[in-house]
């Protein structure tokens, strides 16, 4: 049957059309039961979710806000300079007690019965505990049996590697390095390598969209030089590009590595509408590219960390890009531009000035939030039609070039993986 044209059925689940991958339900994207699946097994149960960078709390006392998955939770570094990260969610009734986005405390009190936290999360003060005496009796109060170590925040486990910060509601979450894998972490390895890290500024956005689709976004290389009128205009992207995808044994987390090629701009592009040679830069310094030494050779590389994170080098401009699902179609994306504890001043304003290609106003990347808006209004007209995804065949591999939506197709498998799984 051609469901371009046939009547709508509803299914109660994702309806495949084959064992593979390469057909992705619309359904994937708009039923909300099965959103509400996704965060318990992807966000909640079995993985590491990003949360920050060791630099965003560089002294005692210093704490930022954030979330994993839909749940908010607050990185922390203690007075013996600690991480920690626990839920903000009261012990006693419930109350999400931090409203601060960032800021330094001694201790953290909920404003609704003063209920208090030490950095860690351990309940530290109950007012009224031991109740109140009145005419020679103590009236109220907590009961004998109440113990304060019964009753601190709900504390999570965290991973730290090179200033970056995963945590896990999920006590037993494999280790952070056995996650990523080989593969992925030498990619992770690459950008923190040990050198300190500075926040150069935050870039916030809500899209309007099912979360998933901001990973596949940067697994899927096939868009680039399409969509980007920037990229292929000024030689971002370049069809001589040396490229290379890579994924993990899992197929959960990919990294997706790319060489500017050297010869003719124009030459090299022509082919594809978005090259506009008419297109002029005011300032040429947004294109003032200076190669370091970490680099190793590529000159970009976008590695999406399933499923909360993806970690950016494109030429001079790191940063790191939050996704926080509401809903299913909808994700707040939280930048977080960052650069080295020595880089000169120079190369600081070289990192600012090509953030701007990048966060919500980029010229490259507001172009991905709108097409993700236009594509979530579709499947929510159409959910029993599907995706095709079959650039590059149906299979699932590592290769070395970029013309394939091999690294989508290997998400979704294992999505598939976990989601199809028994209760």
């Amino acid at each position: 049957m051609d469901t371009r044209t046939s009547s709508p059925v509803f299914p109660r689940q994702p309806q495949w059309e084959t064992e593979g991958t390469h057909r992705i339900p619309f359904m994937a994207y708009t039923d909300e039961e099965l959103y509400r699946r996704e965060l318990e097994r992807f966000f909640y149960k079995g993985h590491w979710c990003y949360v920050g960078l060791e630099a965003e709390v560089p002294k005692p006392g210093d704490f930022k806000r954030t979330v994993v998955g839909e749940r908010s939770v607050i990185l922390t570094r203690d007075a013996d300079g600690e991480i920690h990260v626990v839920e903000n969610v009261c012990a006693h009734r419930g109350m999400r007690f931090c409203r601060e986005r960032h800021g330094n405390r001694k201790e953290f009190v909920c404003p609704y019965h003063q209920w208090s936290y030490t950095l860690k999360g351990d309940l530290q003060g109950v007012p009224f505990r031991r109740g109140v005496k009145q005419d020679g009796q103590v009236h109220g109060g907590m009961p004998a049996d109440f113990k304060t170590a019964d009753h601190g925040l709900t504390k999570l486990q965290v991973a730290v590697r090179g200033g970056v910060v995963f945590a896990s509601f999920d006590p037993e979450v494999e280790p952070l390095e056995d996650y990523l894998g080989p593969a992925i972490l030498g990619y992770f390895d690459r950008l923190f390598n040990g050198r300190r890290l500075t926040i150069l500024g935050y870039n916030r956005q809500r899209i309007p969209g099912n979360w998933k689709l901001m990973q596949e976004n940067i697994k899927d290389p096939y868009h680039p030089g399409l969509l980007h009128t920037w990229f292929v205009t000024f030689g971002l992207w370049r069809a001589d590009n040396k490229s290379q995808l890579r994924m993990d044994d899992r197929f959960r987390h990919a990294a997706m590595i790319s060489t500017r090629g050297t010869a003719g701009k124009a030459e090299q592009v022509t082919q594809v509408s978005s090259f506009k040679e008419s297109m002029q830069l005011h300032d040429a310094s947004f294109l003032d590219i200076v190669p370091e030494p970490w680099w190793g050779g590529p000159t970009a590389v976008m590695t999406t960390i399933f499923p909360s994170v993806i970690l950016q080098q494109q030429v001079n401009s790191v940063s790191t890009r939050h996704i926080q699902p509401n809903g299913h179609g909808s994700f707040d994306f939280v930048w977080t531009h960052f650069g080295f504890e020595d880089d000169t001043e120079e190369m600081t304003q070289r990192r600012l000035r090509q953030a701007n290609l990048f966060g919500p106003a980029g010229f490259v990347s507001a172009d991905d939030g709108e097409v993700i808006e236009f594509s979530q209004q579709a499947f929510e007209s159409k959910p029993f039609h599907r995706v095709v995804a079959e650039l590059g065949g149906k299979e699932v591999e590592n290769t070395e070039h970029m013309v394939t939506e091999t690294l989508i197709r290997g998400m979704y498998r294992y999505w598939r993986e976990v989601m199809e799984a028994p209760e």
